[in-house]
């Protein structure tokens, strides 16, 4: 029961990218709410919810594919 290195890998990269992601996103979210005045922060609080939602996907698609390289044959 050996682990695949190279899907392991992966599955690391995925998680590199999520990382700061899920920094990125809710600081744009604040940034969003402390500049209501601005004509454009419907369109910054888009950006800083995608943002969020692309670092829970890539966290998940990162542990399920780490999961896959440990346990799957």
């Amino acid at each position: 029961m050996g682990t695949n290195r190279e899907v392991l890998n992966k599955g690391i990269k995925y998680m590199a990218w999520a990382l700061p992601l899920a920094f990125v996103g809710p600081t744009v979210i604040y940034n969003a709410f402390v500049n209501k005045q601005n004509g454009w922060h419907y369109l910054v609080l888009a950006v800083g919810i995608a943002v969020c939602f692309f670092a829970v996907f890539f966290m998940f698609k990162g542990l399920n594919t780490i999961v896959k390289s440990m346990f799957d044959n």
